[in-house]
């Protein structure tokens, strides 16, 4: 078996090793953290005025495939905790091509989000102090990515905050939304269930426009993979996995599907007032006061957790297709403490041209988001592929079990190239699906003709052993693969 090239070793003051500074109250959460967005606060808004109340079966639809996509990535990640996550079960189960591809897709997708969600907070204090969105939005680039490069622990204390007031605001919305459905609540003008079926039925718009209600759901729910990236860093990973897979499907249910119930009950689906966001429309007709500053503050922090998980994650990507040979090897060096400093640098920087991107060439950034529109399905796809192709090869059961396999792992092949299709079809997410596919087209290519360079190997099977007692050619795998923890 030809092995590829060990990775880079540490220099004067460098390292090649990440440290296990998470904490387990920060990583859960983080995995509660990682579902919860302005995609929740705002977007989705866009999802109920495309289906009408029946958005809630698109969201249940969307959240049984991140339940079922999580279920297989914990299976995988519960046996080998590794900070490239699927990147790195791909690479070992599919071949290099597709560890590459997809990591590289991610890393893409997360340098992406970074200008998103940095424009979003931009916004938001500019209109609350008059100045030029783009300070604020460079600013706080700047200063999460500051927070990044000072240790792990950082990361996990900002979002741990970021995540507790998030959980805090839901928790508060979901209290009065129900208050208001009993119509016990204070002041509000709005009580009851009627306006899921009063404004032309349940799916006022029909099932395709419920299908197109679950494309925006799905992508709301980007995020929930972070903990198994992030979890390689923490004391006990395997512990730390195993809890957020388990809690994934009621933080869903609760948190989405929960408020977006809410949304739909008490403000009817087609009115107007949905397009300065779900929450605050459902607060101004429960007569909140400053319900606008509410949502203005609780944008700022959702969007601050989403960049400062955004510099992290494309981080830690960048830093594990290093260590595996697939990206410049200076991305794989290490700060004392642990941190892999020129990944964040260099995941930042290019976020912060995206950032000025923006303001300069609109068109062109239109057109660079675009082409992430459909990763997150590519990303579910090869977990799914990934999770079969591991589970055929391995001789004893898994300590986290996907379920019914592999009826369900198929099935959720089928779903997600469905969904694909469905991408192609609709008008409004054609360009997405066609510039996402040429890229990864394009990473594919350089992925096969890498494999075929002769340094491959890491899709080789190996000889099956118990997670806890890995056999020596496992763990020749793991060490040129896997990024190793202190």
């Amino acid at each position: 078996m030809r092995h590829r090239p060990s990775a880079p070793g540490p220099s004067h003051g460098t390292g090649t090793a990440l440290t296990q500074g998470l904490k387990g109250r920060q990583i859960t959460m983080i995995s509660i953290g990682g579902v919860i967005g302005a995609g929740l606060f705002v977007g989705s808004s866009t999802a109920v005025a495309t289906a009408g109340p029946a958005v809630l079966i698109s969201f249940l639809l969307a959240a049984a495939l991140v339940v079922l996509v999580m279920q297989m990535l914990g299976e995988m990640a519960v046996a080998q905790p590794d900070t490239g996550s699927f990147s790195t079960y791909a690479d070992r189960a599919l071949g290099r091509w597709a560890g590459f591809s997809i990591g590289w897709l991610y890393w893409w997708f997360y340098i992406l989000v970074i200008p998103i969600e940095a424009i979003a907070a931009g916004e938001v204090i500019a209109g609350l102090t008059s100045v030029p969105s783009w300070i604020p939005a460079l600013a706080m680039i700047v200063l999460l990515a500051g927070s990044n490069l000072l240790a792990v622990r950082n990361y996990g204390e900002f979002e741990y905050w970021f995540a507790l007031l998030k959980v805090v605001a839901i928790v508060a919305f979901l209290v009065l939304g129900l208050l208001a459905v009993l119509g016990v609540l204070p002041g509000s003008d709005t009580h009851g269930v009627a306006n899921l079926w009063s404004h032309g039925g349940f799916a006022p718009q029909g099932g395709v426009a419920v299908l197109a209600g679950l494309l925006t759901a799905m992508f709301s729910f980007q995020g929930s993979e972070i903990v198994t990236i992030a979890a390689a860093e923490s004391e006990e990973p395997r512990k730390n996995i195993k809890k957020a897979v388990r809690a994934v499907v009621w933080r869903l249910g609760l948190f989405y599907l929960g408020s977006i119930f809410l949304v739909v009950s008490l403000v009817p689906w087609n009115s107007d007032a949905l397009a300065a966001g779900s929450y605050q429309a459902v607060l101004d007709r429960m007569n909140i006061p400053g319900a606008g500053r509410i949502m203005d503050v609780v944008l700022v922090v959702a969007v601050s957790s989403c960049l400062n998980s955004a510099v992290y994650t494309a981080s830690r990507m960048a830093f594990s297709l290093a260590r595996r040979g697939d990206a410049p090897a200076a991305f794989a060096a290490t700060s004392p403490n642990g941190v892999p400093r020129n990944a964040v640098v260099g995941s930042t920087v290019i976020g912060a041209v995206a950032v000025i991107a923006n303001y300069l060439l609109p068109s062109v950034f239109t057109y660079l988001i675009a082409s992430s529109g459909a990763i997150a399905l590519m990303m579910y796809l090869v977990i799914a592929l990934t999770q079969y192709a591991t589970r055929r090869k391995q001789g004893h059961p898994p300590e986290v079990r996907m379920w019914a396999f592999p009826y369900l792992t198929l099935a959720t092949i089928a779903f997600i190239a469905g969904v694909l299709v469905l991408m192609a079809v609709l008008p409004g997410h054609r360009l997405e699906l066609w510039l996402s596919l040429g890229l990864a087209a394009v990473l594919v290519g350089v992925g096969v003709l890498r494999q075929r360079g002769g340094r491959s190997g890491a899709g080789t099977p190996t000889t099956p052993t118990t997670p806890s007692t890995p056999s020596t050619d496992e763990a020749a795998v793991r060490a040129r693969t896997a990024a190793p923890l202190r």
